[in-house]
């Protein structure tokens, strides 16, 4: 309280109390017209210090009521005030106005860090004791359900383990753990940090990072040297062999031996060179695997490629269809590899359905313009594939086929990967099966 506040309140209690004492006398000496004009004061100034104090405690209020609610837009106006009344109110404007700056403040520093963790590829849950979710980012609503979620069990849709990991993983701890979102598997390393609310709630920070791409170049690398390692020691061993049993058959026609010897001789000669000539084609087969080129990308028109497409694959035996999103849709790609991928995969698929009453391909495509992909899918009507089978048909030499070499779908990965895209499959049994490509693409 000012020293005018002050002055102002003795003066009047002075008053009051003058005005008490004139009416005990004015009473005593039955004066009542002066007893009621001393009451009237006394009313007066006790009406007047009750609306001072009321106006005070109501502003004062207001103020409260402002920062509970964090509403500080009021304002107190300082017109036709007394001069105390004007500096009470000046000073809770003050005070309105710092907690409407450190409000704001605030407010920016927590966009900033929200849009910081938006931007990180890295899928980012907070969650409590009680399974509840209480923030997620960006990149956590599109890579798990693609919508918020509000509670860790509902990840059980993804993999029915989740939920029991998130919530029993200890910090420093790294565990695997493996999704299916639609027709794509996605690998996820998994951490925790703890920390406590200012409430006391215990909350875990949750770390999802999808490595599933890591581990498949990693995998894919180490076939290759395998690859490499095999085919250069098989072809080193069966070179001398191809030579050594073309030397022998040359040999014994000059010795002159026996029509019979020469006879079981020239059969062994001709296995051995036979086996080892198809020895060679099949090592020569697994060397493209670890020998693909570098892609040399260029535009290539979709409408064009799938018209080629057209061309290679009549509609002989089998029904195909093209379902063109649209015809103008320009990508950089390798054409040649990006052609091979296909080739495959319409063969695959004709080898597919070729015992169907109605044997049927569809090759559609469609674009994601916000997430800049576009997708071409290969899908067949036949009998389809087991599911334990489907993880590995993408696994160099792997193949269901009795003539099979397995490195078709491997190759077509591969060319994929080196794109920068990607391949999955889908399939449902008896119902058919679905090949999906997945590019890159710009504006």
């Amino acid at each position: 309280m000012s020293s005018l506040q002050t002055l102002r309140m003795i003066a009047c209690m002075l008053l009051m109390g003058g005005a008490a004492i004139a009416a005990y006398l004015f009473y005593q000496h039955s004066l009542y017209f002066c007893l009621l004009f001393s009451l009237l004061i006394m009313a007066g100034i006790i009406i007047y210090i009750c609306q001072w104090q009321h106006k005070t405690t109501r502003m004062i209020s207001r103020m409260i009521e402002g920062i509970r609610y964090a509403d500080f837009s009021l304002s107190f106006s300082t017109q036709h005030k007394t001069r105390a009344e004007q500096r009470l109110a000046q000073e809770i404007n003050d005070v309105v106005a710092e907690f409407r700056t450190r409000l704001s403040e605030n407010e920016e520093r927590y966009q900033y860090y929200e849009t910081l963790l938006n931007t990180v590829d890295s899928s980012l849950l907070v969650v409590d004791s009680q399974c509840d979710i209480h923030w997620m980012n960006r990149a956590a609503m599109q890579d798990l359900c693609g919508y918020r979620i509000h509670s860790v069990k509902e990840l059980a849709l993804l993999n029915p383990e989740f939920p029991g990991i998130i919530l029993s993983l200890q910090p420093g701890e790294i565990k695997t753990v493996r999704i299916h979102k639609g027709d794509v598997i996605q690998e996820l390393a998994v951490t925790v940090s703890e920390y406590s609310a200012h409430h006391g709630t215990e909350l875990r920070l949750v770390s999802l990072k999808n490595i599933h791409a890591v581990l498949e170049e990693n995998e894919m690398e180490a076939w290759q040297k395998l690859i490499r390692v095999l085919t250069h020691e098989i072809m080193n061993s069966i070179a001398p062999i191809i030579s050594l049993s073309e030397t022998l058959n040359e040999r014994a026609v000059q010795n002159g031996m026996n029509e019979k010897d020469y006879n079981i001789m020239l059969q062994g000669m001709r296995t051995i060179h036979r086996r080892s000539k198809g020895l060679l084609n099949f090592v020569e087969n697994y060397r493209k695997l670890s020998r693909l080129s570098v892609p040399i990308l260029a535009p290539v028109n979709i409408g064009e490629l799938l018209g080629d497409m057209k061309k290679l694959f009549p509609n002989k035996d089998i029904r195909y269809i093209y379902k063109v999103e649209n015809m103008e849709t320009t990508l950089m790609l390798d054409r040649s590899q990006i052609e091979q991928v296909l080739i495959n995969l319409l063969k695959n698929a004709s080898e597919a359905c070729l015992e169907q009453t109605c044997p049927e391909v569809i090759v559609s495509t469609h674009g994601d313009p916000e997430k800049h992909l576009f997708f071409l899918s290969v899908c067949d009507n036949g009998s389809g594939i087991l599911p334990e089978v489907l993880d590995k048909i993408f696994v160099p030499f792997f193949t269901t086929k009795p003539t099979g070499s397995g490195i078709g779908l491997s190759l077509c990965k591969q060319i994929m990967n080196l794109h920068g895209g990607s391949i999955s499959a889908s399939s449902e049994i008896g119902k058919g099966s679905c090949f999906t490509l997945k590019f890159l693409c710009c504006e």
